[in-house]
C-alpha cells in the first residue's frame, strides 16, 4: 500500500479537524486505499508548531512554507491557514506538483482565485477544496434523489448557514473581521458552504430541470457591530467585512431562491438549512438534525383525511458508502465524520489519479471553489451598488 507524506500548513481548529482526519482513515476504511502519514508542519509560531509535533505526531515543525513544500517525502499539502495565505501557498504548491488539500475559499479574491485555477489546469495532480458538507449522508442521499427525478422541475430554494458566535460586541478583532486577510465576513466564511451546497444539489451535473449554475444575484452585505477591540493593543478597529449577508439568486434553468449567512443569528449554534422545492417533490435538511433528510412527494395520492401525503424522514445516519467499515452504520453522525469522508475521497482520488482511473465526479475541485468564488464576488458587487442584479 502506498504512503503518502504529508505537509500541514496552519494548526489551528481546522487544523486540528484535518490532522483528526488523517490519523483516523485506517479505523474508519476497509480496504483503505492508501495510507497518510504527517510529516510536516508550518505555523505561524514555534510553540504552536511544537504543540502539533506533540499533539498529532508530526515529525518535524517549521515557520517556512516553501521548506514545508519543498521537502522530497512530502507529496500531499494540506491548506488550513487564514485566507491571506492560500494564494501564495497554493501557487507553490502547484508548481512543486504536489497533490493540495485547500480548506475553503480557495483563495482570498477572485482574481487569485482565477491566477491559481490557471495555473491549476496546467498540472497533473490531485487538487480538492474542503466542500465538507457535501459528505454529509442525507446530502448524498438528497444528490440520488434529485438524479432520480424525485423533485421534477425545482421551483425555488432557500439556504441558510447560521452562527451567532459574533453577537457579543467584546468579542476581539481577528483576521476574520478584517478584509485584507479574510476576503469577507459571514458570506465567506460561511455563504461559501451554502453556495457550494446550492452548486452541488442544483448545479452542473444534477440534471435537474431549471436548475445549473447560479446566474445572477441581487444581495445586501450588512455590517451590524462596525468596530472592535484588537486583543494586542487594546484599541478599537474597524470591521470592514459583513456580519450578515442575504443574496436572491437566479439559476441558469430559472429557478430562484435566498441564500443567507450570519454570525449573528442569536439562538443559533451551526444551523445550516436547506429547502428545495419542485413539481414532484421537496427536500429539506438542517445540519443541527444531521441524521435525518426529510422527502416530500407530491406524486403521493392525496385523500380527505391526506393519505400518504406528508415529508418523510430518511434515517441516513452513519450510512456512508463503502469502503467505510467502522463496524456498525446505525450510529448517529457526527460532524467530524463529514471531514473524514472528505479526506478519504480525496485521498482515494489521489489513488486513482495514480492507476489512471476516473476520480469521483461529485468531489469539489478548484474549478469548483473558483465558480463559489464568482458567486461570493457578485454579491459584494451587488451590496456596494444597493443590490443590483449582478451576472456571475
Amino acid at each position: 500500500m502506498t504512503t503518502y507524506g504529508v505537509g500541514m500548513i496552519g494548526f489551528g481548529f481546522i487544523g486540528k479537524v484535518h490532522a483528526h482526519s488523517h490519523l483516523s482513515l485506517p479505523l474508519f476504511y476497509n480496504p483503505l486505499p492508501s495510507r497518510t502519514r504527517l510529516i510536516g508542519v508550518c505555523t505561524a509560531s514555534k510553540e504552536s508548531g511544537d504543540r502539533a509535533v506533540e499533539q498529532a505526531g508530526f515529525e518535524f515543525a517549521t515557520q517556512d512554507i516553501s521548506e514545508l513544500i519543498a521537502h522530497p517525502e512530502i507529496k500531499i499539502i494540506d491548506i488550513c491557514a487564514p485566507n491571506d495565505i492560500h494564494y501564495l501557498a497554493l501557487k507553490e504548491s502547484l508548481i512543486a506538483k504536489k497533490h493540495i488539500y485547500c480548506d475553503k475559499p480557495l483563495a482570498l479574491n477572485l482574481k487569485e482565485a482565477d491566477e491559481i485555477c490557471a495555473l491549476s489546469a496546467k498540472t497533473d495532480s490531485v487538487r480538492q477544496v474542503t466542500f465538507n458538507y457535501r459528505y454529509i449522508p442525507a446530502i448524498l442521499r438528497a444528490r440520488e434523489l434529485i438524479e432520480e427525478g424525485s423533485l421534477g422541475d425545482l421551483f425555488s430554494f432557500r439556504i441558510a448557514y447560521l452562527h451567532a458566535g459574533y453577537i457579543d460586541a467584546a468579542k476581539p478583532f481577528s483576521w476574520r473581521t478584517e478584509m485584507k486577510r479574510s476576503g469577507g465576513g459571514a458570506i465567506m466564511d460561511l455563504g461559501a458552504h451554502a453556495f457550494d451546497l446550492l452548486r452541488f444539489l442544483t448545479g452542473p451535473g444534477s440534471n435537474l430541470s431549471r436548475g445549473g449554475e447560479i446566474h445572477s444575484v441581487s444581495a445586501t452585505l450588512q455590517t451590524v457591530i462596525p468596530e472592535r477591540k484588537d486583543p494586542i493593543t487594546g484599541m478599537n478597529r474597524v470591521v470592514d467585512v459583513d456580519d450578515i449577508a442575504i443574496a436572491q439568486c437566479r439559476l441558469e434553468g430559472g429557478a430562484i431562491g435566498i441564500v443567507e449567512s450570519s454570525r449573528l443569528a442569536t439562538g443559533t449554534q451551526d444551523e445550516l438549512r436547506l429547502e428545495l422545492h419542485g413539481s414532484r417533490g421537496g427536500i429539506r435538511f438542517n445540519l443541527m438534525e444531521p441524521n435525518w433528510l426529510d422527502y416530500y412527494d407530491a406524486r403521493s395520492q392525496e385523500t380527505s383525511l391526506g393519505g400518504n401525503r406528508g415529508y418523510k424522514r430518511i434515517e441516513s445516519v452513519s450510512r456512508f458508502p463503502a469502503p467505510y467499515s467502522l463496524g456498525v452504520s446505525k450510529n448517529t453522525v457526527g460532524w467530524t465524520q463529514f471531514h473524514i469522508q472528505s479526506m478519504f475521497d480525496f485521498i482515494n482520488n489521489i489513488t486513482l489519479h495514480e492507476t489512471k482511473s476516473p476520480q469521483n465526479p461529485w468531489s469539489p475541485t478548484f474549478e469548483d471553489g473558483l465558480s463559489v468564488q464568482k458567486v461570493i464576488h457578485a454579491c459584494q458587487i451587488s451590496s456596494q451598488n444597493q443590490s443590483l442584479w449582478i451576472g456571475i
